[in-house]
């Protein structure tokens, strides 16, 4: 038993993926399902069919790598972090479909507490801002629009979760109602410096404290699978939120160490060690990651819109049929049309938290067409990841001017990381392993398993596949980004 099997729940699909010993993948399944867009700016999934999306990769993977249940030693799980779920405890069904972190549904309620002047209190015991993005005020809106779900609350016949949280309800046959300090941490109800959820955030919002899961450390006993899920059971041991996980598994454990995750969405991460760093410049401050009762701190930024608005382009526009093709379209362009998109789908994250704000594109010619657009929406990715570091250089000075580690599907195009390059003025490495989220899972699973090594020891083993050095002359990448601070600007004054 040297097989770790790590569950990767994402907001777009869901992979199983198998590694042996050596961290080495040997099998993967993946899955997407559909996102449900009840009303503008509301975004859902149906637990259901995550779940039934969980069962089928973590069984297509077994049959792929030829293995069964009783070879896998660990599951580590990671996952979109902030989704919110609230199920009956007696049936494991949850009341409503889960909000996710993308929906903006309680933008109303979240400045309304601004203006009744809460959250300064509230960021200083959560790190966070008050902002739909979080789960607090999703779980809130449920207890108080889904019919009786208050009062079955209040008698304690409701589970709140994050989605791991959920997973695990499921897998351990309702046995364990878990989850880990990371994902704890986003739900804007947990206090990240006495570690534990807070009762006064709680009663501001009107929320049972018998809804909250058991918080533990990321490499933990999280329970075991029901053996008549997959043939017998799995030791869960093994959990964080997919950004941490990928922070870990970029091995990302020194103090001033950057990692950004190219998926859905964009996330930056700034290991700050043991200590708390309080952004001025309205960053996140969170809880990277939690070993044997130690937490380490980062500062983290979070944009909405990354790969999502290739996919944009794909379905929405229809002007690609696969993701592949936007390197080339953006190579074809005409770059001194110089179209800035500012993708604002679902509002604006770090550091400007809007959550009304829209899409737009500035510079519209009639030449232009797809290949312009196309350069516009990979640029978009690099301009927004500009405005993180630049804030997190703000906040933590010269030990934020390194390398920055990326992961994450969009790495792929060697385009785009070379403009993400060109706009940071900073080298990029992009790692041989690039599926870095669920390493990181599986890495902390297999560590509390006793098959992978300390986190010194495993940082060792990361591997550079190519390193991307800023080429664009220094008044050309200024001069870029102040448009782009223009562009934005605009969008939020419509």
């Amino acid at each position: 038993m040297t097989h770790i099997l790590a569950i990767d729940q994402g907001t777009t699909s869901t992979r199983a993926i198998i590694f042996d010993e050596g961290l080495r993948v040997q099998a993967v399944a993946q899955e997407e399902f559909a996102q449900i867009y009840p009303a503008p700016g509301w975004v859902e999934h149906d637990p259901e069919v995550i779940w039934q999306t969980v069962l089928s990769t973590v069984r297509g993977a077994l049959a792929k790598a030829g293995l069964a249940a009783s070879d896998i030693a660990a599951l580590g799980i990671t996952n979109q972090r902030e989704t919110t779920v609230v199920w009956d405890r007696a049936t494991g069904e949850a009341i409503h479909n889960a909000i996710v972190w993308q929906d903006r549904r309680t933008a109303e309620t979240c400045a309304s507490l601004r203006a009744s002047g809460h959250e300064p209190r509230i960021t200083d015991k959560t790190g966070l801002l008050l902002d739909p993005y979080f789960s607090a005020t999703k779980v809130a809106w449920l207890l108080d629009n889904v019919p009786g779900a208050r009062e079955k609350a209040l008698r304690g016949e409701l589970a709140f979760g994050t989605i791991d949280s959920f997973l695990i309800w499921r897998l351990t046959g309702g046995q364990r109602h878990v989850t880990d300090a990371t994902n704890a941490a986003r739900t804007l109800l947990y206090d990240i410096g006495a570690n534990a959820w807070d009762s006064e955030i709680c009663a501001l919002l009107n929320i049972p404290m018998s809804l909250l899961p058991e918080v533990k450390d990321c490499a933990d006993d999280f329970g075991a699978t029901d053996a008549a899920l997959f043939g017998a059971e799995i030791p869960i041991l093994g959990v964080a939120g997919d950004q941490q996980a990928a922070t870990v598994g970029q091995a990302c454990f020194t103090p001033g160490m950057l990692k950004s995750t190219y998926g859905t969405g964009c996330f930056a991460l700034l290991n700050t060690g043991g200590e708390r760093v309080a952004s001025q410049n309205r960053l996140l401050t969170t809880i990277a990651y939690r070993l044997n009762g130690e937490t380490t701190y980062a500062l983290e930024g979070s944009i909405f819109i990354a790969g999502a608005v290739v996919q944009w382009l794909r379905d929405g526009l229809k002007i690609i049929a696969q993701a592949s093709e936007t390197q080339p379209l953006a190579e074809q362009a005409e770059a001194a049309q110089g179209l800035v998109m500012v993708p604002a789908f679902t509002g604006l994250g770090a550091p400007y938290w809007n959550p009304d704000c829209r899409g737009a594109i500035f510079g519209l010619t009639r030449n232009s067409g797809p290949a312009e657009f196309a350069r516009a929406a990979l640029e978009s990715v690099g301009l927004q990841t500009r405005d993180l570091l630049e804030a997190m250089r703000a906040d933590w000075g010269t030990a934020a001017e390194g390398v920055l580690r990326v992961d994450g599907g969009m790495v792929s195009s060697d385009w785009t990381m070379q403009f993400l390059a060109d706009i940071l003025g900073a080298p990029v490495d992009r790692p041989v392993v690039t599926e870095t989220t669920a390493l990181g899972a599986a890495y902390l699973a297999g560590l509390q398993a006793g098959i992978c090594p300390p986190p010194a020891e495993f940082a060792e083993s990361w591997a550079l596949e190519t390193r991307f050095t800023p080429q664009m002359p220094r008044g050309e990448r200024n001069a870029k980004y102040a448009r782009w601070q223009r562009a934005v600007q605009a969008a939020m004054a419509v």
